[in-house]
């Protein structure tokens, strides 16, 4: 692989018939190299600045030097020496295979890393002959790396052009996991978009609904921010009460302003995205500001910064939580640590110089010449110096975390070499079912390997490649605690994983959790407090989603729950708490409030649903207990009247005008008294079938036989004319009984047809009232029930006719003055029925239904039985034929 960056290709003006190729010029990169059959490359952060030098181009520009040394880097890139070497003592994996290295320093700097990277991929020798094979070291199989996402970016972008595999075990941004642009990019560290989704889910699961967000200005923090807002916008789950972006560099005013930003809002709760760098800078200005009272949350970038765990930013920074790269354990690390030893043959040579700058700075001393950063005037070193008497953290392993990460990329690359030389010839994945060769090894052959791989570490972490490239994740949740005696512990409370099933499990312990606080309790996060029960929320204009007023529930509507969830598959253990979430939204507070079910309403301080009263005639209120008493009242005169009439039915007045038919009317007013108590009570089938059928044929059967006495009535003084007699064979016992039974029966039909067409039923009316049920009696067909009402109707007013044009009759004791009378009421009852009934609501319906049938019936027994039974029991002088007849009596 050449670039033309890099190479230019020349004919030898030498008799040589071979072409040469010569570097233009050569890198002095810090690094660290080890021969083997395949060679595997790593960029490393050693340093964390980089000087360049003035670039006039008036001579040749000079190289740029890397100071401020970084032991956590070194830890790192001597991991991987590590791994590589554990592997070539592994007699089960890359048998007759020997790994190298070439580990570069990247000084924190995308040039320098970027330089590198090219350095690694082309060789570094200065000639080589373009014969059948090319003299030199050859060009690396992978590289492990980088730490930074910028970077990353950069470098696997054009890495990606040749399908060189690039494995970073610290680039978290989630644009690393397009494939169309990074299609060699893989890492073992979880994307940004998961650590975001951690967070939110922390945030959720203590109801922190406002958070003010901080990130660096680079790839990491942006695509971070962006990621952040998404999610928690598409969750619904939270509000930003501020985004801030950190200045790089000490840019007092910015800062100033950001830390002011932060005392005026309400959020107690800061998220941060940033570099080390940057949070050093802010903790200046906060420490400066002296400002308290907030929990932050870090991103892995910060977490296990221990730059920023010093006693004098504890009283602000304590009680952190943070999301930190999954810890593992090597065994055999701090031993192989230890036989770490300076090369003095090539300590003037910037190509293996890690581990000599690493000496310096761990022993404060020098080599002659010394190396930029360390003092000219400190003593030699002999390189004999021992590692266990000196205090540095290169050899605390109780922490690893992107050692772990590196661990895990140098043995994913070693596996899919693996898989690739295992291949049986004819059986293979490339073209002509070819396999990949050791002598003739391309990169492109193990990214197909790579994008298959899948193994356990010896930890019991399950390692493979998703079809971004990334990773299963998972991360530890950690909390930093401040112990009495001053010192600081980084602890870890939790941790969120991604299961094979595509649900993120998070755990936490909050029994271990430090708080910052004198309640020594989780803080409370919220723009608005959750509306109670009984009210929803009503936003307000231009403020976010999570600001908002409560605002009562209309009425009929409630709301129970400040709180609820549309996530699915969620166990919660307040102690030790799992969660096992999807990607469903979650809302809290509700925007409108519940209707509550039909047979349901809202209980006074509208939280929860009752059930509806029940509203009927019944038998227990006053009005029910009135109207039975009043039925019960005129059957039991009716009864009296009847035992009357039959004690003195051979009486004159009782035998006037067929006795019969007036048995019949006392019968079918008691039975219309009864009929009424169907209207009373709780509505059934049977109940509503029967009232208005029986209402119907009792009515009529009274109606009938006064209709048939008025006739006769008026046939009988007809027929005392002369030449009137023959009408009264029309009206003979038989015929009068015969028509009422006629004029029933068609009644009886009607009802009939009613109950089997559309028969009434009982039915529940939320109508009426939106906080009762009434239970009525639904009609069933109107047509019928009027046609009922107009039958019984037209046979009242013909009787009234009838009886009104027989009221001048000359008998002293005139009948049908009396049914005038009783019809007359009759009537005035039933018209004012029929508008009180349409607009009385639920039971009262029923009782003015009640009300005119007991009306009306009191009515015709009052004014057709009240003389008679005044003169049978008051006046008996009066019950003789010659008084009704009209003779005069003697005194």
């Amino acid at each position: 692989m050449h670039f033309t960056l890099l190479y230019s290709y020349f004919s030898s003006a030498v008799s040589s018939p071979l072409y040469s190729c010569q570097l233009q010029g050569q890198f002095h990169l810090n690094g660290m190299h080890k021969a083997g059959d395949v060679v595997l490359g790593g960029l490393f952060n050693l340093n964390f600045f980089a000087v360049f030098p003035d670039l006039s181009f008036t001579s040749e520009p000079q190289q740029p030097t890397c100071h401020g040394f970084n032991v956590l880097g070194f830890r790192q890139a001597q991991t991987m020496a590590f791994a590589i070497d554990e592997i070539n003592r592994n007699t089960n994996l890359l048998p007759n295979v020997t790994l190298g290295y070439s580990l570069y320093d990247n000084c924190a700097n995308l040039g320098i890393g970027f330089s590198a990277a090219l350095y690694l991929v082309s060789g570094q020798e200065e000639h080589f002959i373009l014969d059948e094979t090319c003299v030199g070291t050859p060009p690396v199989l992978g590289i492990v790396g980088d730490t930074s996402s910028t970077r990353s970016i950069a470098i696997s972008s054009v890495l990606g052009l040749y399908r060189v595999p690039m494995v970073s075990y610290f680039a978290t941004c989630s644009c690393l996991s397009d494939r169309q642009k990074f299609p060699s990019f893989f890492r073992t560290i979880p994307s940004d978009a998961f650590q975001v989704r951690a967070m939110i889910q922390i945030l959720k699961h203590f109801g922190w609904t406002w958070a003010g967000l901080l990130v660096s200005d680079d790839d990491y923090g942006l695509h971070a921010a962006r990621s952040f807002q998404s999610d928690l916008a598409q969750s619904g789950e939270g509000c930003l009460a501020y985004f801030e972006v950190l200045p790089w560099g000490n840019d007092e005013a910015e800062l100033r302003r950001i830390v002011d930003v932060m005392k005026k809002s309400t959020a107690r709760v800061v998220i941060v995205f940033a570099d080390k760098r940057n949070m050093i800078n802010l903790m200046e200005e906060v420490v400066r500001q002296n400002v308290t009272g907030l929990q932050w949350m870090t991103s892995e970038a910060l977490t296990t910064a221990i730059v920023l765990q010093t006693p004098r930013l504890m009283p602000y920074l304590a009680g952190t939580l943070g999301i930190a790269i999954r810890r593992g354990e090597i065994p055999g690390l701090r031993e192989f640590f230890l036989q770490t030893r300076p090369d003095q043959h090539h300590n003037k040579s910037y190509g293996n110089s890690m581990v000599n700058q690493f000496w310096e700075y761990t022993f404060q001393c020098r080599f002659a010449p010394p190396i930029a950063g360390v003092d000219a005037g400190a003593t030699l070193c002999t390189g004999q110096e021992d590692l266990e008497n000196v205090e540095t953290d290169f050899l605390d392993i109780s922490n690893l975390r992107p050692e772990y990460n590196v661990y895990k990329a140098v043995y994913a690359l070693a596996y899919a070499l693996d898989d690739l030389l295992q291949c049986e010839p004819g059986r293979g994945p490339f073209s002509g079912h070819s396999c990949g060769n050791l002598k003739g090894l391309k990169p492109w052959q193990l990214l197909y390997y790579l994008e298959k791989v899948s193994f356990t570490t010896s930890f019991g972490d399950q390692v493979s490649f998703d079809e971004n490239g990334d990773a299963l994740p998972i991360y530890d949740i950690m909390n930093w605690l401040w112990l009495p005696d001053g010192r600081i512990k980084i602890q870890n409370v939790g941790d969120v994983k991604r299961t094979n099933f595509k649900r993120e499990e998070l755990t936490i312990d909050e029994d271990k959790i430090f708080w910052n606080f004198e309640s020594r309790k989780p803080p409370w996060s919220v723009c608005s407090e959750s509306c109670p029960p009984g009210t929803r929320m009503a936003r307000k204009k231009g403020e976010p989603v999570c600001c908002f007023d409560c605002i009562p529930c209309s009425e009929g509507k409630i709301s129970n729950e400040t709180s609820w969830y549309s996530v699915s598959n969620m166990v919660v253990h307040r102690h030790n708490i799992h969660m096992y979430l999807n990607t469903v939204p979650y809302f809290i507070d509700s925007l409108d409030c519940s209707s509550c079910p039909d047979d349901f309403w809202p209980s006074p301080q509208r939280d929860h649903c009752v059930p509806k009263k029940t509203e009927f005639l019944s038998y227990n209120e006053p009005l029910g207990i009135c109207l039975t008493a009043t039925s019960l009242l005129g059957t039991c005169i009716c009864a009296v009247v009847l035992g009357i009439f039959i004690y003195h039915r051979r009486t004159p007045i009782v035998r006037a005008n067929n006795s019969e038919l007036s048995f019949q009317i006392l019968l079918s007013l008691k039975l219309c008294f009864l009929c009424s108590l169907l209207f009373i009570g709780r509505p059934r089938r049977w109940t509503c079938q029967l009232r208005h059928a029986a209402f119907g044929i009792s009515f009529v059967l009274c109606v009938s036989c006064i209709l048939v006495k008025t006739m006769v009535v008026l046939a009988v003084f007809k027929a005392s004319k002369p030449g009137g007699g023959a009408s009264l064979k029309w009206f003979g016992v038989l015929q009068q009984r015969g028509t009422v039974m006629i004029l029933t029966s068609i009644q009886a039909a009607i009802c009939t047809a009613w109950i089997v067409s559309a028969s009434s039923t009982p039915h529940k009316n939320t109508q009426y009232y939106n906080d009762k049920i009434v239970y009525e009696c639904a009609v069933g067909s109107t047509i019928a029930f009027a046609v009922l009402l107009g039958y019984i109707g037209s046979l009242a007013i013909l009787s009234f006719l009838i009886a009104f044009i027989s009221r001048n009759l000359p008998d002293s004791f005139n009948e049908a003055k009396l049914i005038t009378f009783s019809m007359l009421i009759f009537c005035a009852v039933w018209v004012a029925f029929v508008p009180a009934y349409v607009s009385s609501p639920g039971k009262y319906a029923d009782a003015v239904e009640v009300f005119a049938i007991l009306a009306s019936s009191f009515g015709l027994l009052v004014a057709l039985f009240g003389p008679k039974c005044y003169i049978i029991l008051l006046r008996p002088e009066r019950n003789t034929k010659k008084a009704i007849m009209g003779r005069s009596i003697e005194s």
